[in-house]
């Protein structure tokens, strides 16, 4: 019998039957009425559904199941449709009993999917057969029902393994068929009450026996398709064998891993699936290794594979053929005490998952114990290999983690300052060596870094170089701190490491019998989950021929990553994304003495130490060093910023000229080497820098007893980020790019403090708190010709005039008219001269102008009365004059400037109206950063300088309206150039503070420093030396004085008069001149006239001689 038969033959053994009702044979399980009835339909797993169809049945076989469905699927459409039948002689209906159980088989061979075509066979036969039956006719009255039958439906074979399969069941003694048939049938009968009699003829007698065997025959044939159909169901309802293999590391653990998989059973086989274990150990190498996996493990299609490391702790080949070799066919590997980092890389081993972490996972440990100690400087010493680079890119990426935290720091406040201890640490330095690396040059290289925690990622072998190498230089003593892993304190190394040592050991890292059993509990519970999906395939049989991956590996390799065992002998046992151990527990060691004392555990989360008291720092010191050795000579940079840094060029000789400030204090100045902005080419000297922040500078190097070397940044930028080679990568420039590269210490400058920067260095408390103002150019009002007119407007100035004519006119009408004006009040007295017009007029003007009158004062009463009006009006109008005449020349008149940032002129740009800022500047960054102010900032950022004092000037030369800039500055220029003026109130409030980078160990004391001078009234002082000083206060507090312009416009007023007088003494010359060559001639003509008058006289006229008559009356009178 082959292994098919077998199975089939184990299946068949069993049959489950139930009670079909009174009078019917018992039903099969396997032909229940619906699945619903069902049990086993509904629990029954895919892959049982499938174990039929793997053992493809012989064409005789699918003959037979096409068969029995159809006779399944007959009985129950019979049962739907037709009335029942009575047999004759039990007086019972027929068709009900066989109906029934029929039904019973059906459903139950409807509920297996996968082994379908084997009932649909039984259930065709026993339909044919239940027609046959049931048509009372034909075939069963004509020949034997049950050959007929029988014969025709099965074929021979088959006929043949069912009449075996049937005869197994009936008993050794049992009687004939038809006697043993009959009297079943009679008793699967009962009879009833209401039974009719009826009369017993031979031939009716000799019909119900032929009936009867057709029944009896009828059931047998129902009874063996049930019993096929059964065989199906009998092979889903055993458990699933599931086989695991495990590749060992020695033979004992082979007994191990079997009792492991038992527990396993007990604990999640139950009824759906059984554990097998299947092991073998390691090869000597890895092409028998694959082979052993291909033949011993894949060919028996196992779901998982174990495997442990070799007894060699240097010896990684092994794990890596049962990896490929499986990871091939996707089948999930399960390492259990392997830690090379380089089976985290899923490009590689794409199925292996692991119950330990790889060696780069200390990394963790070390960042806890970093955090624990509070120590923020680093050295990591790396070897050039896999493992090296998988511990410095672990840590690298749990600092930048722990980085990104701390940005979220408030920086809004200044007056808020906070300092987080528990930041993680940065490493200093990176050095990675190799063999051929000089391990000497390499801690000289280290040694000369002020950080003194040295963490350690290497062989056994490079490990105790390195520490020969450190003892030689003596960087194994006080002060010091070594951090090491595993492989850095076994073996080899072990004999060399210096006491005081820190190193790890992981819990339970090598008990293979401990991880043997999670490793079975992880699987055992993952095939549990996996079982109650959908499309589970079968694992493939060998690697002979096989290029097909298994389908279900990738699932089953989800389902082991997500899986979670809290309770396993080696802790909790979880994967991460690359498979790897989550959670583990490390020892934390000490090696004193050539001992290793457990001074703290990590519990998967966190450092717990459990005496810190206990720990042998090196050089035998038991308290914990700093970790770092603070370095005395510090690099500072700064910026050409005025008030707070000025920059000279120094003397012939190279000193700085000695100076005093305007209180008579002597000015401190430094050298500082820079770009000289004057010689083309911006070449490097030695200059003087002094200042606001130079006294700062030196006042802190005093007080925290340090040395210093200053320089000015080469790009003249306070610092900002920009793109590299139009890139997404930025890069900082300026002050803030030479402290973040390395070639500066400290910023000392007028530095804002902001959210951009905050994030990538550290500020101290702020030295100077200020905000942004607006610079703008005073307007200066331009005294003109017409200023003496400014106190009256025009039209004032018009009624004045018209007013002086209009009363002069009234005073010598009124006096004219009035009748003691034009008469002699005494005759005894002189009379005096009547009141003209120009008297008047000259009367006006004298009142009006406060000058003296003489003559022509208005002699009338009503005239007098008028002028005295007229004197209070001119009065009124002189004081008034007088009032605003100081007002206006002497005060300036407020100009209309800008009310702040939200000014129209701001909000609203335009061409006519232009403002800017620095480039790459703190302030850019705001208007940048702000959303509402975007406007202003596409304006501005066409009009940017390079520099303050380029905009600055630019103001002072009305290229530049307004100017946004520091308000401490801004104030300084205003007040040493009077030319220009702040407006507008504060806004953007910050602060100026001293830039370190992140690990710098001076941060707290200049911090606490800058405190302390606030307090002691040193940055009052500074403040009131180099910010607060005014040049332009003392013109501004002088007596206000009129000067020539003010006053031009009077005396050109007087040189008009000058000018008009003289223009007008020529013109009465010439009138003179006129007038006395027309009294000449009429001189002359009235001499003329004189002498012809006396000749006349002499020589009376004639009638006769026609002379002139004088006697005549016409004749004097013409003369």
């Amino acid at each position: 019998m082959t292994a098919k038969e077998g199975r089939r033959w184990e299946a068949s053994r069993a049959v489950v039957v139930t009670p079909s009702g009174p009078g019917c044979p018992p039903r099969p399980s396997s032909c229940l009425k619906s699945p619903a009835e069902n049990p086993s339909s509904r629990s029954r797993l895919p892959w049982q559904q499938r174990a039929w169809t793997e053992d493809r049945p012989d064409p005789h076989e699918r003959q037979s199941n096409e068969l029995n469905l159809r006779c399944c699927e007959q009985i129950t459409s019979d049962e739907k449709v037709n009335e029942p039948r009575w047999d004759r002689t039990a007086r019972a209906p027929l068709s009900s009993g066989h109906a029934q159980g029929s039904r019973g088989a059906h459903a139950q061979l409807s509920s297996t999917t996968d082994s379908s075509r084997v009932q649909s066979a039984a259930g065709a036969g026993a339909s044919h057969s239940s027609s046959s039956s049931s048509s009372g006719s034909g075939a069963l009255r004509t020949k034997s029902c049950g050959d007929s039958l029988f014969s025709h439906s099965l074929p021979h074979q088959q006929h043949r393994r069912i009449s075996r399969s049937s005869s197994a069941l009936e008993p050794a003694s049992s009687p004939p068929t038809t006697r043993s048939s009959s009297s079943l049938s009679q008793s699967a009968v009962p009879s009833t009450s209401s039974e009719r009699t009826h009369s017993a003829y031979p031939a009716e007698k000799s019909q119900q026996r032929a009936d009867a065997a057709c029944l009896l025959r009828a059931m047998r044939l129902f009874l063996l398709a049930a019993l096929l159909s059964c065989s199906c169901a009998r092979a889903g309802c055993e458990p699933k064998i599931v086989n695991i293999g495990a590749v060992l590391s020695q033979k004992r653990y082979e007994q191990v891993f079997k009792d492991a998989v038992a527990q396993a059973n007990q604990v999640y086989g139950r009824d759906k699936f059984k554990l097998t274990a299947i092991s073998v150990t390691h090869k000597p190498n890895a092409i028998q290794m694959a082979l052993s996996v291909c033949e011993d493990l894949i060919s028996s299609q196992v779901y998982a594979i174990l495997v442990s490391h070799p007894p060699q702790s240097n010896d990684h080949l092994t794990p890596t053929p049962v990896s490929y070799t499986a990871g091939f066919y996707r089948i999930p590997v399960v390492g259990l005490t392997t830690r090379m980092s380089i089976y985290s890389d899923k490009s590689i081993h794409l199925s292996f998952l692991r119950t330990v972490p790889p060696y780069s996972h200390q990394a963790h440990v070390w960042f806890d114990l970093m955090r624990e100690f509070n120590w923020n400087h680093i050295i990591l010493i790396v070897s050039d290999d896999h493992e090296g680079r998988a511990a410095q890119k672990r840590l690298e990426t749990l600092l930048e983690e722990r980085e990104t935290k701390n940005k979220k720091r408030n920086y809004e406040n200044p007056d808020q300052l906070s300092f987080d201890n528990k930041r993680g640490p940065k490493a200093e330095k990176v050095l990675q060596f190799s063999s051929e690396t000089n391990l000497t040059a390499l801690l000289l290289e280290a040694k000369e870094l002020e950080a003194r925690v040295i963490i350690l990622s290497a062989s056994e072998e490079d490990a105790a170089a390195v520490y020969k190498a450190a003892r030689f230089l003596n960087m194994t003593g006080s002060g010091y701190v070594w951090l090491v892993g595993e492989r850095e304190m076994s073996g080899k190394a072990l004999s060399e490491a210096p006491d005081g040592l820190i190193g790890l050991q992981l819990i339970n890292g090598k008990n293979e019998s401990a991880h043997i059993n999670d490793a079975v509990a992880v699987v055992a519970q993952s095939i549990q989950e996996l079982f109650e999906k959908e499309n589970i395939t079968e694992p493939p049989r060998g690697c002979v021929g096989n290029t097909n991956i298994w389908k279900t590996g990738p699932l089953f390799k989800r389902v082991l990553m997500s899986s979670k065992y809290p309770e396993g002998l080696t802790g909790r046992v979880e994967f991460n994304d690359d498979g790897d151990r989550k959670y583990a527990h490390y020892g934390i060691l000490n090696y004193q003495k050539s001992r290793l004392i457990q001074v703290g555990i990590y519990n998967g989360t966190q450092v717990v130490m459990n005496n810190q008291r206990k720990i042998i720092w090196p050089g035998g010191e038991t308290e914990k060093p700093q970790g770092f050795q603070m370095s005395t000579r510090l690099k500072i940079v700064t910026i050409h910023q005025e008030p707070f840094v000025y920059v000279k060029p120094t003397q012939l000789d190279g000193t700085c000229k000695e100076e005093m400030t305007p209180n008579g204090v002597l000015i401190k100045k430094v050298i500082c080497t820079g770009p000289n902005e004057t010689i083309p080419g911006r070449p490097t000297v030695p200059q003087c820098c002094y200042g606001f922040c130079i006294d700062l500078l030196i006042k802190l190097a005093m007080t925290m007893n340090f040395t210093y070397e200053v320089h000015l940044v080469a790009d003249g930028k306070f610092g900002t980020q920009e793109r590299v080679n139009n890139s997404n990568k930025k890069e900082w420039n300026g002050m803030m790019g030479e402290l973040l590269g390395g070639l500066a210490d400290m910023i000392v400058a007028p530095l804002t403090i902001n959210n951009e920067r905050a994030q990538y260095i550290e500020f101290s408390k702020p030295f100077k708190y200020q905000g942004l103002t607006i610079l703008v150019k005073k307007e200066i009002p331009r005294s003109t010709l017409d200023s003496f007119m400014q106190p009256f407007q025009s039209t004032l100035w018009l009624l004045v005039g018209l007013s002086v004519h209009v009363v002069a006119v009234m005073l010598y009408l009124l006096d004219r008219f009035s009748p003691f004006g034009r008469f002699k009040v005494n005759s005894e007295e002189e009379e005096e001269d009547a009141l003209t017009l120009s008297s008047a007029m000259w009367f006006s003007w004298g009142v009006l102008l406060n000058s003296g009158i003489g003559e022509g004062a208005p002699r009338s009463f009503s005239a007098r009365i008028l002028g005295m009006v007229w004197a209070g009006f001119a009065m009124i109008i002189v004081a008034s004059y007088t009032a605003n005449l100081a007002a206006f020349l002497v005060l300036d008149r407020p100009e209309e400037r800008i009310t702040g940032i939200n000014d129209p002129r701001l909000r609203n740009p335009s061409d006519k109206f232009i403002y800017a800022t620095v480039k790459q500047s703190s302030v850019d960054i705001y208007f940048r950063r702000q959303v509402e102010l975007s406007t202003m900032y596409r304006h501005m950022e066409k009009h940017n300088y390079e520099s303050a004092a380029e905009a600055i000037q630019a103001v002072r030369d009305n290229k530049l309206h307004a100017f946004i800039w520091d308000s401490a500055v801004l104030e300084f220029e205003a007040s040493q150039k009077c030319d220009l003026v702040t407006t507008g109130e504060l806004f953007f409030r910050s602060g100026f503070g001293i830039g370190m980078r992140k690990d710098s160990p001076w941060k707290q004391n200049v911090s606490l420093a800058i405190l302390s001078s606030h307090e002691n009234g040193f940055m009052e002082d500074l403040d009131k030396t180099w910010v607060r000083y005014q040049e332009c206060d003392s013109r501004s507090n002088a007596p206000a004085t009129l000067t020539f312009e003010n006053m031009a416009g009077v005396f050109m007023l007087v040189a008009g008069g000058i000018a008009a007088g003289i223009f007008l003494i020529f013109i009465e010359i010439a009138y003179k001149r006129h007038k006395d060559a027309r009294r000449k001639q009429m001189q002359l003509a009235f001499a003329a006239v004189n002498v012809w008058r006396k000749n006349l006289q002499q020589f009376p006229p004639t009638d006769i001689t026609g002379q002139l008559n004088l006697s005549d009356p016409s004749v004097s009178t013409v003369v």
